[in-house]
């Protein structure tokens, strides 16, 4: 039986309702924003753009965006946690369909040199231009916007630990921190020349694997 302090239960239903609704609603009016951003961004090979640009493309009010972002940065900043978000799901998919536990962290350190790797002729500024000076004056931001990938390399470790794969001592949630970093400071360190030979996915893994596979 209810107490007098509580509200009925139809009010409570109904105001979840509506609670429900204004969160998909705004939910939506973020989504359109994000696409404007990409697209422009798409078009335009820059992060050089405006926050007028993104309300226009949108359709939708200065009012609106300012009601979900406090300013380009904190767009871009979503765009970037966006896709890393998108590569970590893309490697855990990837990784799920083998049984062995090296295997499957096999496949997510190559995917991820591969998915990190900079192609001249195709220009990611969110990678290129934005993330460099991310990690210089928002150092925080970058460690929660690498969080996910994190999570997919530790949960892999995790399995293989548990398996008895790997070398004694081995913490699996530090170790995915530095395979991660590791990984994509080489494949997005690789340079032009044609002269150099440059850094295979295989190698790659031959020299992480060292440090944790027993």
């Amino acid at each position: 039986m209810s107490g007098p302090s509580e509200e009925p239960a139809w009010k409570q239903r109904a105001v979840e309702r509506s609670t429900q609704a204004a969160k998909l609603r705004a939910e939506q009016r973020v989504e359109r924003f994000l696409d404007a951003a990409q697209a422009i961004i798409a078009e335009k090979s820059s992060t050089d753009f405006t926050v007028q640009e993104v309300v226009d493309r949108s359709r939708q009010s200065l009012r609106s965006f300012y009601l979900h972002f406090d300013g380009k940065h904190e767009l871009l900043l979503a765009l970037f946690e966006d896709a890393l978000a998108r590569t970590a799901e893309q490697i855990r998919a990837s990784a799920a369909g083998y049984a062995d536990p090296v295997e499957a962290l096999k496949v997510a350190v190559q995917l991820l040199f591969e998915l990190s790797r900079l192609n001249p002729s195709a220009r990611r500024p969110l990678f290129t231009d934005f993330a460099p000076q991310l990690l210089m004056s928002h150092p925080h931001e970058v460690k929660i916007a690498h969080a996910p990938l994190v999570g997919v390399l530790t949960d892999l470790l995790i399995e293989a630990d548990g398996a008895r794969l790997l070398r004694a001592g081995v913490k699996p949630r530090r170790m995915a921190a530095l395979i991660m970093q590791t990984v994509m400071f080489n494949a997005q360190s690789i340079g032009n020349d044609e002269a150099v030979q440059p850094l295979t996915a295989d190698e790659v893994w031959h020299f992480c694997s060292r440090g944790f596979v027993r």
